[in-house]
């Protein structure tokens, strides 16, 4: 925390924690400083509910302190806010007094029980008649007035950020009650919660490069999982017919506002569904999500007023064949897309150059030129086959699948797909994903074979979706950086 600060001020708190160790050391060969418990606490949103003259007991960190004379006044904290309570000398024993005067410090965790008044201010206050201290904190905390506003200590200690700012406490809040709604939803529409393991054999579900790690006592390299996809349609072969499971994953990738190495996502199956079915009840979960935030359907995001009122349609391969003038449909290899993006100066020739499959270069490019200028909520869809080697290929046009994204401020909020359930066809798309890891593809998915084997004892038709909550609570409480609605991200 004292690194950002100059020299000078690093000395002066770097004493008055060396002061404030040493006293508390003293303390503690005299009496126990931190406590094992303390009972009948009760609620800040008790304490709201209370009226005047009511006896209560509350605990929790001192945050602020202000001594004058024979009364003291001071802020108790917890997650769910603040209240205040104050010591008189009038109403406390003299040795009680004086132990509150000397021993309270901005950081300790306190007891107290007291009777609510309203001071001449109409504050809401405990008049404290007894207290005892449960913990105590050796270091200085954030200046209150201004809270923690350095970036990097609010990511590298966001115990700070939340106890130092109002509005972090706020969002974080809020993120925990949209993960609770989504869940109630999905409840109510007689989806199963499951889990499925994180260390996978192969690295396949998603377009990604995956995190690598060694299992000693398998002697063999583990992935990270990129999606738990794979697993969750071996659930549905088992029998299951709506499940969802929320949980992290990993991608070795690029980090930016919009993109983490480790996030959270929500990923559900349904059995008998298409893609058209999802599209409507992915629609419904997100107008169900925003309620909690906005009655009209409308929130505000940077500079944008994002309206859920109203859904926009794109098709995606409509709209590549006019960004570079040519069917993508009837490309027939890299090295003949890549020779006309250079010719028309279709995006940097850097990013041309370093795709190392056609799949890889189309979605480059439709990241680049359409995908940032899409604001408003909109359904993507029509996407190319070798989009995606786990959909459905379509069955009026084999060139393409039954697969949509949602896409709002620029940023993918759901991917999916009526499933590929033909082990047949997924062979030859997971035959396609080697080839193109051969080449160089990082992002190309692993033949799966245990999968392939799941799928020849029979799948039900059905739909899929994913949905990143770390975006949608970014984009609904207006976060620009994801870093913002995540407790301990990753930093350099």
């Amino acid at each position: 925390m004292y690194l950002f600060f100059s020299e000078r001020i690093r000395e002066e708190l770097n004493q008055i924690y060396k002061d404030r160790k040493k006293d508390i050391e003293q303390r503690m060969s005299k009496e126990i400083v931190y406590k094992d418990k303390y009972t009948n606490v009760q609620s800040i949103d008790e304490f709201k509910k209370s009226v005047e003259g009511t006896e209560f007991c509350f605990a929790g960190r001192l945050t602020k302190l202000r001594i004058f004379g024979k009364l003291i006044f001071a802020t108790l904290s917890d997650i769910e806010g603040n209240l205040q309570i104050s010591f008189e000398s009038s109403k406390l024993n003299k040795e009680m007094f004086q132990k509150a005067k000397k021993e309270l410090h901005t950081g300790d965790f306190i007891g107290v029980k007291g009777v609510i008044y309203f001071t001449k201010k109409m504050e809401k206050t405990i008049s404290v008649n007894e207290f005892e201290i449960l913990s105590v904190s050796i270091r200085e905390l954030p200046e209150k007035f201004h809270g923690v506003t350095n970036k990097e200590i609010m990511y590298r200690q966001r115990y700070l950020d939340l106890i130092a700012n109002e509005e972090s406490r706020k969002v974080f809040l809020k993120r925990l009650e949209i993960l609770s709604e989504i869940r109630r939803y999905f409840s109510s529409n007689k989806f199963l919660e499951v889990e499925t393991p994180i260390l996978n054999m192969t690295s396949s579900g998603a377009a990604a490069k995956p995190f690598i790690t060694h299992h000693n006592s398998l002697d063999k390299d583990l992935y990270l999982r990129i999606a738990p996809e794979l697993y969750l349609k071996q659930l549905m072969v088992g029998g299951f017919t709506k499940i969802f499971e929320i949980g992290k994953n990993f991608r070795n990738e690029g980090v930016d506002t919009t993109h983490l190495q480790e996030f959270t996502m929500i990923e559900w199956y349904a059995a008998y569904w298409d893609f058209n079915d999802n599209i409507e009840f992915s629609k419904e979960l997100l107008c169900t999500v925003v309620r909690l935030v906005s009655d009209n359907l409308k929130v505000e995001y940077k500079s944008d007023i994002i309206d859920f009122n109203k859904w926009a349609e794109l098709d995606y391969t409509s709209e590549m064949n006019r960004v570079l003038g040519i069917d993508i449909l009837n490309v027939n290899s890299l090295e003949e897309l890549q020779k006309h993006c250079l010719k028309f100066n279709i995006i940097d020739s850097s990013d041309i150059n370093k795709a190392k499959s056609t799949a890889a270069l189309i979605d480059a490019i439709f990241k680049r030129k359409v995908r940032p200028y899409i604001i408003q909520p909109t359904i993507v869809y029509n996407y190319p086959r070798i989009m995606v080697p786990l959909a459905r290929i379509n069955d009026e046009d084999e060139r393409l699948i039954d697969m949509f994204q949602i896409i709002v401020c620029g940023m993918e909020l759901v991917k999916s797909y009526s499933e590929l359930i033909n082990p047949f066809q997924q062979i030859v798309a997971f035959e396609e994903q080697e080839e193109n890891k051969k080449n160089g593809d990082e992002e190309s998915m692993d033949i799966d074979w245990e999968f392939i084997k799941a799928m020849e004892y029979g799948m039900p038709p059905m739909s899929g979706a994913g949905l990143g909550i770390d975006r949608l609570v970014a984009l609904l409480l207006n976060k620009e950086s994801l870093r913002d609605v995540i407790f301990f991200p990753n930093v350099r």
